[in-house]
């Protein structure tokens, strides 16, 4: 059989169009299965934030400062998805009794960032005390259980040496505290070391609690 040069022509058009379609699926299939390697910030602040710190160092230099002890915890892994911690703050000399205890929710933003949303626990928070060595203690609590401090999330960016720096918004974190009107929160976070600022100011900005000159540093324990 023979074939017309306008039909011999359509069939070779047909091939090289068939062949760039293939081509070009196979190309995005190639796209589509190579990493992006970009970190999920919330993870990464969620991992950075879990840990025992302490202030000790910067309190023997700076007697300023106070030796302080933090712990966080991650809890719910259940929660796919979610990065819940809890969280207590005491004295070096007072261990059992945590001074500030909360949970926090990190939360990815569109923009590449992350947001600690901060929760207060309900009842009498010395309930829970420890259980950022001994989550048992938690047994029984749920997120509907707490109640968000609104106003009081730090809104954390990456930084281009894998740190995260960020702060609470303006005047939005309402505070009572020593005849506080609201409150700030500044944090630097990296693999080793937490730098944490939280002050409270009057109606009319001044100053009323909190470190002076500058953050409080906490170091990551060995092994945490």
């Amino acid at each position: 059989a023979t074939t017309t040069p306008g039909l011999t022509s359509m069939i070779r058009f047909q091939s090289c169009l068939r062949g760039a379609v293939l081509g070009a699926v196979a190309l995005l299939g190639a796209c589509a299965a190579i990493p992006t390697g970009t970190p999920d910030p919330a993870a990464e602040v969620a991992e950075l934030l879990a840990g025992s710190y302490s202030s000790q160092r910067q309190s023997e230099v700076d007697k300023a400062f106070f030796d302080v002890r933090l712990g966080m915890r991650r809890i719910w892994p259940e929660r796919a998805g979610e990065h819940w911690l809890y969280v207590e703050q005491a004295m070096a000399t007072t261990l059992e009794r945590p001074y500030r205890q909360r949970v926090y929710r990190i939360e990815a933003t569109a923009d590449g960032g992350a947001i600690s949303h901060v929760y207060t626990l309900p009842g009498d928070p010395l309930r829970y005390a420890g259980a950022h060595r001994d989550p048992a203690r938690l047994a029984g609590l749920s997120p509907a259980d707490l109640e968000e401090r609104r106003g009081c999330a730090i809104h954390l960016r990456r930084r281009e040496d894998g740190s995260y720096a960020g702060a609470t918004r303006e005047r939005e974190c309402p505070s009572d505290l020593r005849g506080a009107s609201y409150a700030t929160s500044e944090v630097v976070l990296s693999d080793r070391v937490l730098d944490s600022w939280d002050r409270g100011y009057d109606r009319d900005g001044k100053q009323v609690w909190g470190a002076v000159s500058g953050p409080y540093r906490f170091d990551r324990l060995p092994g945490e």
